[in-house]
């Protein structure tokens, strides 16, 4: 009995090395704050990594950019966490993701997870067949999104609209504000005259409007983040891959702002659920990238 509990505290030591020695670099980019949802849920379900968090601030929001404009730039941002030694990124704009993600993953030798609007689960929870969709104008136009809905029941109803306007006041810290619940309100008529029992919150700012939307239209609709399913799939890539030899006696977190690294910090302390504690926090400037 003996030699056996040596053997289990053994395997314990050498389970808790393999842990240590196996963490990953995690990259997540957004435009802005709106990635932080998926860095939130990113934390919770895998904690034991290091993280980068990117966000392009200073050109947010990407929604009303062009297309070629988007590509490009996500794809030097997302070249910028390869370099910084990322062994996988989550492109955390669905705009982005939208414009940029078959690019980004044809040009990068790393796993690349994208986000895009949950229509396919909204189409298979909806009660009454009526489903809004609340994302940005370039999204809402891209071809992914588009081909994506091609392929769901035809008996569904999507209403879709444009949330113009709620990422720049998303960015100011103004989630709660009256002048966001006036906005949001007005973006939602159309959804709400419709009927709709199921909401899309197709961008990854609009998680932090949980509680206005929730103000405005109800307890019973169900509302769709797909944070949850987007890093399960992060997880499965990472499973797949070379185990790391980085070692690590504590874990990081960087927060990388094109705008201003301070202000970011600050909104990641304010919106996000999870316990940053057990990892050591720093924020920096992002260079100016060509």
């Amino acid at each position: 009995m003996a030699s056996q509990n040596c053997w289990h505290s053994r395997c314990d030591c050498l389970t808790r090395l393999y842990t240590k020695l196996t963490l990953a670099l995690i990259g997540v980019f957004d435009s802005g704050v709106g990635g932080l949802s998926i860095l939130d849920e990113a934390l919770r379900q895998l904690p034991q990594n290091d993280y980068i968090y990117l966000a392009d601030s200073a050109n947010a929001p990407y929604g009303e950019k062009s297309s070629e404009w988007i590509a490009a730039r996500s794809l030097a941002l997302c070249t910028q966490l390869l370099n910084a030694g990322c062994d996988a990124i989550v492109v955390a704009c669905n705009t982005a993701t939208a414009q940029a993600i078959q690019q980004i993953r044809e040009s990068l030798a790393i796993p690349v997870i994208g986000v895009e609007p949950g229509i396919k689960p909204a189409a298979m929870q909806t009660q009454n067949g009526i489903v809004g969709v609340l994302a940005t104008e370039a999204t809402l136009k891209s071809d992914k999104f588009n081909a994506l809905l091609a392929t769901l029941p035809s008996h569904c109803q999507f209403i879709k609209q444009a949330g113009a306007g709620l990422v720049p006041l998303i960015e100011a810290g103004k989630a709660d504000s009256p002048e966001t619940l006036e906005l949001l309100a007005k973006h939602l008529e159309a959804i709400q005259d419709a009927g709709a029992d199921t909401l899309v919150l197709g961008c990854t700012h609009y998680p932090f409007l949980r509680k206005a939307i929730r103000n405005l239209l109800g307890e019973s609709i169900n509302l769709i983040d797909t944070s949850e399913a987007v890093v399960r799939q992060l997880k499965r890539q990472l499973e797949l891959k070379e185990k790391s030899s980085r070692a690590a006696q504590s874990f990081t977190l960087t927060f990388m702002s094109s705008k201003d690294e301070l202000s970011l910090l600050s909104m990641a302390n304010e919106l996000m659920a999870s316990d940053m504690s057990s990892h050591k926090v720093q924020a920096k400037l992002l260079s100016s990238i060509r």
